[in-house]
């Protein structure tokens, strides 16, 4: 046990040396001052990443011990590493509940939870949930489960999530607007049937007064080209 931890430890000094070589001050502070406030963050793109991420062959431990640190890319780094077979729904459960920022949760979403075979029961949990930030977690991995057209698509409620991301798409929070008009933007190109059904359930939208109402009618409308 000794020897592994030893190993893990030695590689994650690597990772940081090579994370200090490829650093970049400036995109650094442009993030921070857009408010992307990490306690450490290198500034480097995610094609870097994830050239630097290949040099390490899939692992559940070196991942948790990248997803445990605090620098942005490591957690970054930590969803690229992870084998999806080996994660459970108890770990995105635990994992969720830790994303410290939107860029950590779209690259969770996009590197490791889209490719879950219970991706769908992740969705239908965390659209139940109260938290906020867990919901939006919830319609962002919708967005990419239908983006990556994955075999999970047929699996998913459309019609529990459309309602759900309906009821958010005036919210307060920036990030809960965003995720439910993606998540009705993507579901709409599954098919003309499930766009008419978004556009129907939209339909008090459509001859609304309020701008903002019409706006996103008439977006999404034309998302489904109908």
């Amino acid at each position: 046990m000794l020897n592994l931890q030893t190993g893990m430890d030695d590689i994650l000094k690597s990772i940081r040396i090579d994370l200090r070589r490829s650093m970049n001050g400036d995109v650094s502070k442009n993030m921070r001052d857009k408010g992307l406030d990490y306690k450490i963050n290198f500034g480097i793109d995610i094609i870097r990443l994830r050239t630097l991420a290949k040099r390490h062959e899939p692992n559940a431990e070196l991942a948790q011990l990248l997803w445990d640190q605090q620098p942005r890319e490591l957690k970054m780094m930590a969803s690229m590493l992870y084998p999806p077979q080996e994660f459970t729904i108890e770990k995105a459960e635990e994992w969720i509940r830790q994303i410290p920022t939107h860029e950590i949760r779209e690259q969770l979403c996009m590197n490791l939870l889209q490719n879950l075979s219970f991706a769908d029961v992740l969705v239908s949990n965390w659209l139940s949930y109260d938290d906020e930030e867990i919901q939006i977690s919830g319609l962002w991995l919708v967005s990419r489960i239908v983006l990556s057209k994955s075999d999970v698509v047929s699996k998913l409620d459309l019609n529990f999530i459309i309602d759900k991301a309906i009821m958010h798409l005036r919210s307060e929070n920036y990030f809960m607007r965003m995720a439910s008009q993606n998540a009705l933007k993507f579901m709409g190109r599954i098919s003309t049937d499930i766009a008419l059904l978004i556009l129907n359930k939209l339909d008090s939208y459509k001859n609304s007064v309020d701008t903002v109402d019409k706006e996103i009618y008439n977006s999404l409308s034309f998302e489904y080209d109908l």
